[in-house]
């Protein structure tokens, strides 16, 4: 019985049973995908990771019915370097990404690099992207060229204007020397050059509402919608339907439009019966950003936040959605990666892997929960262009390097940051699963997985290099030509 013939009896069949031919395509389309990407958000700021102080009932709903990654990490605990692992597959360091991307920056990810929108668009996917891109400012680095049919949002961190806590105390002159007006882009187009605070506080809203458009404008088709909200990045802006509504300073009311976000995107796929169509993933770009006290998250039991290799930095709390295909109220606690995402999304689709070398593997098993092994032997860790850890199962290991610390002391207030100390840390061995603070050195314990780890740290700096020693596998950010 050829194709035509099996799609005539089948469709008689669905009219005759009465069942909507709209629940019918959505079912048999190919499976969307959303990932909502949190900015400097910690471990422990949604309530299925533990955060107490505020509600967030649709992460909640989204846990009991989806599946918790209570080991899941991103390739560094900064802005630019995070995302590019996210959207290419690879540590930031093989694609020449570091740090966080300013408005002077003339760099900006590379034409060359196979970003997740564009492998979805081999299989004739709608894209769109609502919110902080931060991997070039400039046209050739933007969304739109890099795979995205849509793109509303800001261009890089939302404190990167006049604004700024370290230049309040200048006159605006001066100011603007160091950090121009922040724009608002709509696709390619500067449609606000000089975002307000006024505008700031509807940034969560208007991305939330694009998102709803996107998803019923392309309902009948296979779509990635990705949505990198710019909150709970500093400053902290929140819509007037939230301030003050959680009762636990601003902080609180920020994450409760978060979450109240969130539920707009699963009830918008519940309403058109797409839910059991969608991988919906939920995660952020790196840990707390502690200088800022009371207007950062809690990274719960871990060590550290954001700029710091530590598992407070680079840990964090994520959640996938999918009805009836990923285990409801379920965990996993086997390691994964923002960099897995790629060739998981390649897999579930059937598109094809970017051709140079990317280091995600498909995590597929972990994600529909099929068995917990993990396709990676190892992750890898580095801080700027330096090899700092290696995760290795339960193991994670320390090579010799600096990092900032509050060092037990409290956070700033009402937005402004105190100053971090310096500290350092030698060759230093934890185990996980017993100590997820890496408090306890075990390394005179365990020989033998000592030396497995530095064997793997030596073949990585071979490969992606470490700190002034070049990698062979290290490829060149985008860079612009004239300006």
């Amino acid at each position: 019985m050829n194709l035509i013939i099996r799609t005539i009896i089948f469709c008689s069949l669905i009219a005759a049973l009465g069942i909507p031919t709209q629940a019918v395509a959505a079912k048999s389309k190919s499976p969307n995908v959303v990932v909502i990407f949190m900015d400097d958000m910690a471990y422990a700021d949604i309530g299925p990771f533990g955060a107490k102080a505020y509600p967030t009932p649709n992460l909640d709903r989204m846990a009991k019915e989806g599946r918790k990654f209570s080991d899941f990490y991103v390739t560094q605990a900064v802005c630019s370097a995070s995302r590019a692992g996210l959207l290419t597959g690879c540590y930031n360091v093989r694609v020449g990404i570091f740090g966080a991307l300013g408005p002077k920056s003339t760099q900006g990810l590379h034409k060359d690099e196979v970003t997740l929108a564009e492998v979805c668009k081999q299989k004739g996917y709608a894209t769109a992207i609502y919110g902080k891109w931060h991997l070039g400012h400039h046209k050739p680095f933007l969304p739109m060229q890099h795979g995205f049919d849509d793109y509303f949002g800001l261009p890089y961190s939302n404190d990167m204007w006049p604004y700024h806590p370290g230049v309040l105390h200048l006159p605006m002159k001066e100011r603007l020397k160091r950090w121009p007006h922040l724009p608002l882009i709509d696709k390619n187009k500067i449609i606000n050059p000089e975002v307000s605070g006024k505008d700031q506080e509807q940034l969560t809203t208007q991305y939330t509402e694009r998102a709803v458009q996107f998803i019923e404008k392309n309902k009948a088709n296979p779509f990635f919608l990705y949505v990198p909200h710019s909150m709970v990045h500093v400053p902290l802006f929140v819509s007037e339907k939230f301030k003050g509504k959680s009762k636990s300073g601003l902080f609180g009311d920020v994450m409760m439009e978060v979450d109240w976000s969130v539920g707009q995107i699963l009830d918008t796929l519940r309403k058109h019966e797409l839910d059991k169509n969608t991988l919906v993933i939920f995660t952020s770009d790196n840990g707390p950003w502690l200088s800022y006290g009371d207007h950062a998250g809690s990274a719960g039991p871990l060590r550290e936040g954001k700029g710091t290799m530590f598992d407070g930095g680079c840990r964090e709390s994520t959640l996938m959605w999918w009805p009836d295909t990923i285990p409801a109220n379920s965990n996993c606690s086997t390691p994964a990666m923002t960099i897995d995402i790629l060739p998981t999304v390649a897999e579930l689709i059937g598109a094809n892997l970017p051709a140079h070398k990317i280091d995600g593997k498909s995590i597929l098993n972990l994600v529909t929960g099929k068995n917990d092994k993990s396709p990676q032997e190892a992750y890898y860790f580095y801080y700027g262009q330096q090899l700092q850890a290696i995760r290795m199962g339960k193991w994670k290991l320390h090579f010799p390097h600096s990092y900032r610390t509050m060092d037990g002391k409290p956070g700033g207030t009402g937005g402004i940051p105190t100053k971090y100390s310096q500290a350092k840390i030698g060759l230093s061995l934890f185990n996980l699963h017993q100590d997820i603070a890496e408090t306890t050195d075990v390394k005179a314990n365990h020989p033998e997985i000592m030396a497995k780890m530095l064997k793997l740290g030596e073949a990585m700096r071979k490969e992606l290099g470490d700190k002034g020693r070049k990698g062979k596998g290290q490829r060149s950010s985008g860079r612009l030509t004239k300006i």
